[in-house]
C-alpha cells in the first residue's frame, strides 16, 4: 500500500496531516492523569479549568510547570521528523495538530496550527493578550499583564473553553482544499478535530490513516494502516524520496 500511497502523493500539490495523541505517546509524553508525587490527590478536570486558575492559581501554575519540565525531556520521534519532511513533497502542506507538547515546532514543521494550543506559550487571563513564551513563572508571584493587569496563564484550552476560533477556521479551510489528509495517532473521536478528516474526504481528499488501533476512520479512510507513526512515516518518505530522485525532482 506504500507504493500506491506514494503513488498519490507525487500527483498532488496541497496536503495537510492531523496528529493526535498517539505519535507523542511514541515520544514518551506522559498523560499527566496524576502519576506522581502531589499531583496523585487531583485529575487533569480539577486543575485545567478557569475555576481551578480562578481559585488557586498558584496550584494551577505548579502543575504546569511540572509539566513543563516533563515534556522537556521528551525528544521528537521519527514520526515528527517525517512529517517535516513531508512538506517537501507538496507545494503547501498544513499540520495541524491536537498536542500541546511543542514537538512540531521543534522540528521544524513550517506551517503548524495547534488546535488546544501551546503548553509553553503564556497569555492573559483576562483580556487574552499573549504573552512573552519564555517567562519564568513564580507560582507565589505570578506575573501580570503589561496591558490590563491580569495574571498570566498558559495558553491552552482549558475544559469547558472554546477551541481558538482563527485555528479553527485555518484548519477547516486547509483540509478542504487538501488532495491528500494524513491522520496520524487520533482516535478521531474528539471534536471538532474528528470532523476534519471527513471534511477532507467529502471535498475529495485521499484520506489516510496511520493508527496501531481502529479508529471511526478506519471504515472511511482510502488507506489505514495499523502501525506506529514513528516506523510508517519514515518509510513513507523514503519510498517518496526514491521516487523524487528518480523524477529528477518534485
Amino acid at each position: 500500500m506504500l507504493n500506491q500511497v506514494a503513488d498519490i502523493i507525487s500527483n498532488c500539490t496541497v496536503g495537510a496531516a492531523l496528529t493526535g495523541a498517539g505519535i507523542s505517546a511514541e515520544s514518551g509524553v506522559p498523560t499527566f492523569r496524576g502519576q506522581q508525587g502531589l499531583w496523585k490527590k487531583f485529575r487533569p478536570e480539577q486543575l485545567a479549568t478557569m475555576e481551578a486558575f480562578l481559585a488557586s492559581p498558584d496550584v494551577v501554575w505548579e502543575w504546569y510547570n511540572w509539566r513543563r519540565e516533563l515534556i522537556s525531556d521528551v525528544s521528537p520521534n521519527p514520526g515528527h521528523y517525517a512529517l517535516k519532511e513531508m512538506e517537501d513533497f507538496f507545494s503547501k502542506f498544513t499540520l495541524i495538530t491536537q498536542n500541546v507538547d511543542n514537538l512540531h515546532r521543534v522540528v521544524g514543521s513550517s506551517r503548524v496550527l495547534e488546535l488546544h494550543g501551546n503548553i509553553y506559550h503564556n497569555k492573559c487571563v483576562d483580556c487574552g493578550l499573549a504573552l512573552a513564551e519564555d517567562l519564568e513563572i513564580d507560582p507565589s508571584a505570578i506575573p501580570v499583564c503589561g496591558k490590563c493587569g491580569g495574571q498570566v496563564r498558559p495558553d491552552v484550552v482549558w475544559f469547558g473553553e472554546m477551541l481558538p476560533g482563527d485555528v479553527m477556521e485555518f484548519a477547516f479551510a486547509d483540509a478542504e482544499k487538501a488532495e491528500v489528509f494524513i491522520t496520524v495517532g487520533t482516535s478521531a473521536l474528539v471534536q471538532p478535530a474528528a470532523s476534519l478528516p471527513l471534511v477532507a474526504k467529502r471535498a475529495g481528499a485521499t484520506l489516510i490513516e496511520i493508527n496501531p488501533e481502529r479508529t471511526p476512520l478506519s471504515d472511511i479512510a482510502d488507506f489505514s494502516f495499523r502501525a506506529k507513526s514513528g516506523e510508517l512515516l519514515p518509510q513513507l518518505v523514503t519510498v517518496l524520496r526514491e521516487r523524487q530522485k528518480g523524477a529528477g525532482g518534485k
